[in-house]
């Protein structure tokens, strides 16, 4: 991942941490230096972040080990500024598993927060507990007090937090999933216009925070309908004929030749017929890059993709699409390959058949 370094792999999934995380390192020691000019406190100010952090990932993998028992895989999760990014490769097809996925990342700073408040109780600390500690507080105590914060402001019912899941989930059990969705997006983005208003008058904080869940609640919707609206279109009507193949035998230097001639990005190998593997553009040009045009395609191709059958249906390329992390992935019709479905041909097909219906609509389409 671009700006990003692994911190290492913990229950099968990637752990990364962004590159702007430093800002954040760098912006809480000089705030600690500033402020008591002493270089223990700004060791432990940065502690703290750690520690708040680890609270974060853990966060993050009450989703992911969820996720997982219901057969659905974590891509990686990193480390942002603004908190921690699991990416599954596909949301819950069931309302009752993504509510359970969504309310476990919570659940997990719930018992956080109990086994540090039984810490607390038993060191004879809790007598300290009060709203003037959450900020000035023991180590352990504004540790409390953040993991309930967390609990508090993921469990906001609006996307993209985990309360807006929740909300969406329990609204589905009773309705229509694009409907659910509607509602939920327009509950979010109403809690996200009284944050903005709020944070004018307030705090210049809740205005990031606004536009952070406004753009969510948007994005939401919007995957949501373009799912609904490819529901029952068959694969073969989006799936690309016209295209260039390569052979085992080809290397680098023929596919400069192509990606030159041509707009094609992606390029299956083919050998007699069957398809062995999928050279993508970003493994291309990395290759090229360190190896030179002499590197045979075989070396570089992916031979993991997964296919879909030509009498699939669009959302079935678009779920394996998402849970392979490919733009391209080969159509296969009774064993023999047929086509590439890609994600830039199923945006296009979509940009089309809406301007078709609103000219009116033509059949075929």
């Amino acid at each position: 991942m671009k700006w990003s370094w692994k911190l290492g792999r913990f229950a099968g999934i990637d752990v990364y941490v962004h590159a702007t995380f430093l800002l954040l390192i760098g912006w809480v020691a000089y705030s600690y230096w500033v402020q008591s000019q002493t270089l223990n406190a700004v060791l432990i100010g940065i502690l703290f972040i750690l520690a708040l952090f680890a609270c974060v990932v853990l966060h993050e993998y009450g989703h992911a080990l969820t996720a997982r028992r219901y057969g659905i895989k974590t891509r990686d999760i990193t480390l942002y500024p603004i908190g921690g990014v699991a990416r599954l490769e596909r949301m819950p097809d069931k309302p009752i598993e993504e509510l359970w996925v969504a309310l476990m990342g919570p659940a997990v700073n719930v018992v956080i927060a109990a086994i540090l408040f039984a810490v607390l109780a038993l060191t004879g600390q809790l007598a300290s507990l009060n709203l003037q500690t959450m900020a000035s507080g023991s180590f352990l105590v504004r540790l409390l007090y953040i993991n309930v914060i967390l609990v508090l402001f993921n469990l906001i019912p609006a996307f993209p937090m985990d309360g807006g899941r929740v909300l969406r989930a329990i609204l589905a059990m009773k309705m229509d999933y694009v409907r659910a969705t509607q509602i939920a997006s327009s509950i979010g983005q109403g809690i996200a216009f009284l944050f903005g208003f709020i944070g004018i008058f307030a705090n210049p904080f809740l205005l990031f925070i606004a536009f952070f869940v406004w753009i969510g609640a948007a994005e939401e919707n919007h995957m949501v309908q373009m799912k609904n609206s490819i529901s029952g279109i068959p694969i073969t009507r989006a799936m690309l004929t016209k295209f260039e193949a390569l052979s085992p035998a080809d290397t680098l230097a023929r596919v400069v030749q192509l990606i030159l001639s041509s707009s094609q990005q992606d390029f299956p190998v083919v050998e007699n017929g069957n398809v062995v593997g999928v050279l993508t553009r970003d493994d291309f040009i990395h290759a090229l890059s360190k190896n030179g045009q002499d590197t045979p395609v075989t070396s570089v191709m992916r031979r993991d993709l997964p296919t879909v059958d030509s009498h699939d249906m669009v959302e079935m390329a678009v779920t394996r699409l998402q849970e392979s992390g490919s733009k391209t992935l080969p159509v296969m019709h009774l064993g023999q390959f047929v086509g590439l479905i890609t994600s830039e041909n199923i945006t296009e097909f979509l940009m089309i058949r809406s301007a078709l219906r609103t000219a009116g609509g033509v059949a075929g389409i």
